[in-house]
């Protein structure tokens, strides 16, 4: 089965020939240079990648919607996230990608063993609690629903292409669509390495994403009242 790691990317230029020539190892690899004004998108195809650059920056959900459109049309079976940032180590590609046989969504929880050590506290208590009303609301025992080393099958990118977001949220809308269209779900242990991060969540992000979970709630609370 065809395997393609895909990259989102904005503003990654310190980390993305890294990222890339690691994940090269085990699979092809698809930067989205979601907007990008420095040099992100010409290194990441210097260091080997197809690159696919957005004109200006639509969002991580954008540009993780744009990839799994390539590797539709380019009939890749199997399709690996991870970021551009350095945090997660592309050796676990091959890890994530064999737990799809099986499965439809793999993710790779940094909370599984425990807590990462150097997550910042505020990230560390926002995953804590949002992961527990995801997993409330889904019914999968989840341990890191903001994780964004993920695999996925042909099958769950068709669904997730369908997800309205094109924000940070669309990788939590993943789970609750999994959930709505009985995928199989699994967690994998993996580790995460904090540095100078640059981030697409922003206070107004993280005020938006507590709107949703909210509206989640409520939405499932009224079918609930009312069926």
């Amino acid at each position: 089965m065809k395997l393609i790691t895909i990259i989102p990317a904005y503003n990654e230029e310190k980390a993305i020939i890294k990222v890339v020539r690691e994940s090269l190892k085990y699979s092809e690899v698809l930067v989205i240079d979601d907007g990008s004004e420095d040099d992100t998108a010409l290194l990441a195809k210097n260091a080997g990648a197809i690159v696919i650059s957005h004109p200006h920056n639509l969002g991580k959900g954008a540009a993780l919607k744009t990839g799994i459109k390539y590797a539709q049309n380019h009939d890749y079976g199997t399709m690996v996230f991870i970021d551009g940032d350095g945090q997660h180590d592309p050796h676990l590609i091959p890890l994530l990608s064999s737990k799809v046989n099986g499965n439809d969504l793999v993710i790779g929880s940094r909370f599984k063993e425990g807590s990462p050590q150097y997550m910042p506290i505020q990230r560390r208590i926002s995953n804590r609690f949002t992961t527990f009303i995801i997993s409330k609301l889904t019914g999968y025992t989840l341990t890191d629903s903001q994780s964004g080393f993920r695999a996925l099958s042909s099958t769950a990118g068709n669904i997730f292409l369908n997800i309205g977001y094109n924000d940070y949220i669309f990788e939590s809308e993943m789970l609750y669509m999994a959930y709505k269209n009985n995928l199989q779900l699994e967690e994998v242990n993996i580790p995460c390495y904090y540095g100078e991060e640059k981030s697409y969540v922003t206070s107004k992000h993280a005020l938006k994403y507590l709107f949703f979970v909210i509206k989640r709630i409520l939405r499932k609370f009224k079918r609930r009242v009312f069926s």
